[in-house]
């Protein structure tokens, strides 16, 4: 199954598997957008129900079964659910899944190149094949460096609601903001241990969810 994704991503773009690897994440980013514009409406309501349940749960502490109804009763008004955000967000994963497999497959990918650059290999095979002072590990290089400045913007934004999370989740406002700001970092780490093919995959996919992000977060839903 995995060969012939990879196969057809590659066919899709005339033969360039980074070009390929781009259009096939661009895809299922914008057919992933509805269910990410519903959990983000989902985290709205949950923003504005937050003191509401910080009350609840105060008065309702000692009665878990009463504090579960009167939740469901104060989510139910404003047609949603306590739990309304988790299924769009389970039904992205097998999306990410393959995205991920296609980016990381070894066999299909030799012998594509991004700029000169060998898409199946990891950067100390580039170091190795190359050396430092060359063009393709000037290449991994550039896309590292674009995983980090998008894992910055993305840390910025998403930090910048820590104090609204910490209200809904209950978590200290330094704890959350730590966390917070550190989780965007996992796709450069991980860009740095995978093929240079998965780096492309994270660039583009993390950039277009930043940027969703942000829009979403600026616009009534």
């Amino acid at each position: 199954m995995i060969d012939s994704l990879v196969t057809f991503v590659i066919g899709m773009s005339g033969g360039s598997a980074a070009l390929g690897i781009v259009l096939f994440t661009l895809a299922v980013r914008l057919l992933l957008l509805p269910l990410n514009v519903r959990q983000a409406r989902t985290m709205k309501i949950r923003e504005r129900l937050a003191p509401k349940q910080k009350e609840l749960r105060k008065r309702w502490s000692r009665n878990p079964e009463r504090l579960a109804k009167e939740l469901n009763a104060l989510y139910a008004k404003e047609g949603s659910s306590p739990f309304a955000g988790i299924l769009p967000m389970l039904a992205q994963l097998p999306f990410m899944w393959l995205m991920f497999r296609v980016a990381t497959h070894p066999t299909a990918l030799a012998g594509h190149t991004l700029l000169g650059a060998p898409l199946g290999q990891q950067v100390a095979g580039i170091v190795a094949n190359y050396g430092l002072v060359s063009v393709p590990f000037t290449v991994f290089v550039l896309v590292i460096a674009l995983v980090v400045a998008v894992a910055w913007w993305s840390s910025r934004l998403i930090a910048a609601n820590a104090g609204r999370q910490e209200e809904i989740a209950g978590v200290r406002p330094e704890l959350m903001s730590k966390i917070t700001r550190l989780m965007p970092y996992g796709s450069v780490l991980a860009a740095l241990v995978l093929p240079l093919a998965a780096g492309l995959y994270l660039l583009v996919s993390t950039a277009w969810a930043t940027g969703e992000r942000a829009v979403l977060a600026s616009r009534p839903l």
